[in-house]
């Protein structure tokens, strides 16, 4: 079973938590920020079956009947709110999963703890509702909150809770899991850890789906003979991308780091350091034909074209628009 260990990266909050354990301080409400995918629900996992752990010396031990109950999410003093509506935690899910069992103590444990993901999707009345709680929590009561936005957080909730920040992992270190524990080749390992950007989560998923290599292997087709394609081509590639239309945002980072490396190339004329090493004579040629200011338009056209696509502007006129930027230049 998982531990401490298993956390990839975080020092700083691994280090926070596991002085907590050792040192039986622990505070009464925790917020876990990072990014979708980052693994905060892992951590909070790890830290609540370690505070609920029987087991002598290392902290979880992964063996007593707390821990086996914990990883199993059978352990009834981890508590998980839940809510039915998708992008919102209601007032009345907080009371009814929260306020409402608070001062019922633990069943098993010295200790009942609560787990709120994607906190930041309580409303202004929800967040108030929980405010309640974190002023005068019973002594036995953890809450760590799990969110991808502090700022939506209001004030009041924020100066209750210990903050911690998860910070993106060394690239070396997302390389080393993938091809240690998932077993990932070198070359996939370096296209994932590029689009990840610190993110191990996003790199673990990258490398198990299937459709991310159909997704690069038509960026790169498109990057290879975009210059070359006349209109009627041009109107095919961009009907082409609507089949990626739920996986835009791989689509366009594929992109944008075939252009970074063309970048790359451009100043330094070395393919080492390249992610689409293996495409050297399409990067070269790209890099001979553009200039640093051609370049620096298309990621920036890819940046505007994703902020465009987040505020629902149609999705095949963007796509036209970024693909005549990136013909053009």
């Amino acid at each position: 079973m998982p531990n401490f260990n298993d956390i990839v990266g975080q020092e700083a909050i691994k280090g926070h938590l596991m002085a907590a354990i050792e040192q039986d301080k622990i505070s009464h409400a925790y917020i876990i920020c990072g990014e979708r995918y980052s693994g905060k629900e892992f951590i909070a996992k790890i830290f609540a079956a370690a505070m609920l752990c029987d087991g002598e010396g290392e902290k979880p031990c992964g063996k007593c009947h707390s821990c086996v109950q914990a990883f199993s999410d059978n352990n009834p003093d981890i508590i998980k709110v839940v809510h039915e509506k998708p992008n919102v935690i209601s007032v009345d899910d907080i009371r009814s999963q929260v306020n409402s069992t608070v001062y019922v103590k633990p069943y098993a444990d010295k200790r009942k703890i609560y787990i709120i993901n994607e906190a930041e999707k309580m409303n202004p009345q929800a967040q108030n509702a929980l405010l309640k709680t974190l002023e005068e929590p019973p002594e036995y009561v953890v809450i760590i909150l799990l969110t991808a936005n502090m700022d939506e957080l209001l004030p009041t909730i924020l100066s209750r809770c210990v903050l911690l920040s998860m910070r993106p992992v060394r690239d070396r270190d997302v390389r080393k899991f993938l091809m240690e524990e998932e077993h990932i080749p070198d070359y996939k390992a370096d296209v994932c850890v590029a689009f990840a950007r610190g993110n191990v989560g996003k790199a673990k998923l990258l490398a198990r789906n299937d459709d991310f290599d159909n997704i690069r292997n038509d960026a790169v087709k498109l990057m290879k003979h975009i210059r070359e394609m006349d209109v009627s081509e041009l109107t095919a590639a961009v009907k082409k991308s609507v089949d990626y239309k739920l996986a835009i945002n791989d689509f366009l980072d594929i992109i944008t780091v075939w252009y970074r490396d063309v970048l790359l190339f451009k100043a330094t004329a070395d393919a080492n350091n390249l992610i689409f090493r293996d495409e050297i004579q399409y990067i070269k040629k790209a890099a001979d034909v553009s200039t640093y200011k051609d370049l620096q338009d298309i990621i920036d056209a890819l940046e505007k074209a994703k902020q465009r696509l987040d505020s629902n502007v149609n999705f095949e006129l963007t796509m036209e628009l970024l693909f005549l930027t990136m013909k053009e230049k």
